[in-house]
């Protein structure tokens, strides 16, 4: 539930083998210590093996305008990380022969489309073809307001079908706010409820619960934004995400989560086994997450500015889990860099320099520019301090420069190259390289 700044598509936890040495906490802190200082990382991060904690970091402010700084039991929006919760909360209900995977969901919505033809287990997996009510071109207007179970009903039925049921996999945060509702009428119980006397209770986990208006006096981080500093960005209201993406945590409660779900503490063996099967690249609640020779399970969120990621390694007991409240760096590459030293291999620590240049300079970038490699146009702008990118039918980003005709954006890891004379804009990301011309 995160607006995304990608030109090219990019994989999770991608990397080259190397040999192995040991984990280097030290250099991790450097590294950490790099991105703070030039303001490109705010967050936590904890990782455990063998259930014991042995690395936690928290960067940043948790309450930028107050000058509160972030700490180990600072709580985040963890977005849809969330959905492994509910999934598990699911799998409960089946154990308990409350509910049954292949049953339909027309006994609880008997007027979405499809209903009589999409079971719990489609939910999970995310085979129902059920619209994702995010992506609706208003939703950014009405996500801050709070709404019903029959507001949102009506907002997911209005979407109808994408697909026939159990045909394909296709994410949609529908699923899970329909399962949240299952929940609380197979219960009588609020998901909150629920939530709080199956999981954060008996796991100890007192950082985790069913958010609501963030509250900085009891250490909720605010969710920013970069613009020149901090700015705080709008807070979704959870009565929309609800078991899709509304729960609070942080990395420590997220790593004994992750401890006590793979040690089988939360659910019986086949029950994990279920949440772990992927088909079409979904499990329930959980994705796999490869890293050289290692194969993880967990979960990434996103919303408004909050990120998160949580890991399973299994081969290694290891529990590695990351949230961010304000990012002006490649989250994926902080999470790559993590486990990279978690697993002992090489990583760098970051340089970032800058480079002053004037409005008139930045006014010979501006224009409109096509490639015949990728089918997107890039119009540049500049508002005399800033460069802007903005492709078609995607967020602005705003330019750092860090060489003369060079400048990046470092959340999705892009280099732009300008030729001026010759009216050309280079693009490199993810090791590509895309030239673009000046149409206009």
């Amino acid at each position: 539930m995160i607006k995304k700044y990608l030109f090219l598509l990019s994989c999770f936890f991608v990397s080259t083998l190397t040999n192995a040495q040991q984990f280097d906490t030290n250099k991790l802190d450097l590294y950490f210590s790099s991105l703070e200082k030039a303001n490109k990382f705010m967050g936590t991060v904890a990782v455990s093996k063998n259930e014991k904690i042995i690395y936690s970091r928290s960067i940043g402010y948790s309450n930028y305008e107050n000058n509160t700084r972030s700490n180990a039991n600072t709580k985040y929006r963890i977005g849809s990380i969330s959905k492994t919760f509910t999934a598990v909360l699911i799998m409960k209900a089946v154990e308990e022969k409350k509910l049954d995977l292949a049953q339909h969901i027309d006994k609880f919505f008997p007027s979405l489309t499809n209903a009589s033809a999409i079971t719990i287990g489609h939910l999970l997996s995310h085979r129902s073809g059920v619209h994702d009510f995010t992506d609706d071109e208003n939703y950014i207007n009405w996500c801050y307001t709070p709404k019903s179970e029959k507001e949102m009903m009506a907002f997911i039925e209005k979407g109808g079908s994408d697909f026939q049921p159990d045909t394909k996999s296709e994410y949609s945060n529908s699923n899970y706010v329909l399962l949240t509702y299952i929940l609380e009428k197979t219960y009588k119980t609020p998901y909150a409820t629920l939530l709080k006397k199956c999981i954060t209770d008996p796991f100890s986990l007192k950082n985790t619960y069913f958010g609501g208006s963030i509250n900085t006096s009891n250490n909720e981080a605010k969710s920013y934004t970069f613009e020149d500093n901090w700015k705080v960005a709008k807070e979704t209201d959870t009565s929309i995400p609800l078991g899709a993406g509304g729960i609070v945590s942080n990395p420590l409660d997220l790593i004994k989560f992750s401890d006590a779900l793979f040690s089988g503490k939360i659910l019986k063996a086949e029950s994990l086994a279920l949440m772990e099967n992927i088909q079409d690249g979904h499990g329930l609640g959980l994705f796999k997450q490869p890293f050289y020779d290692k194969q993880g399970f967990g979960h990434r969120g996103g919303i408004d500015k909050f990120t998160a990621v949580f890991s399973y390694f299994p081969s290694d007991h290891i529990s590695f889990a990351l949230t961010s409240n304000g990012s002006n760096y490649n989250n994926n590459e902080v999470a790559v860099t993590v486990l990279n030293a978690i697993f002992g291999k090489p990583f760098e620590i970051p340089e970032f320099s800058t480079y002053q240049i004037n409005a008139e300079e930045l006014a010979k970038y501006n224009g409109v520019y096509a490639s015949a490699q990728i089918p997107i146009k890039i119009t540049i702008t500049n508002d005399g301090k800033n460069l802007t990118a903005q492709a078609d039918g995607q967020a602005s980003m705003q330019l750092e420069c860090t060489a003369e005709n060079i400048f990046k954006f470092d959340k999705a890891g892009i280099v732009l190259e300008f030729k001026p004379a010759e009216n050309v804009m280079i693009l490199k990301q993810g090791g590509g390289q895309y030239i673009f011309n000046k149409e206009k």
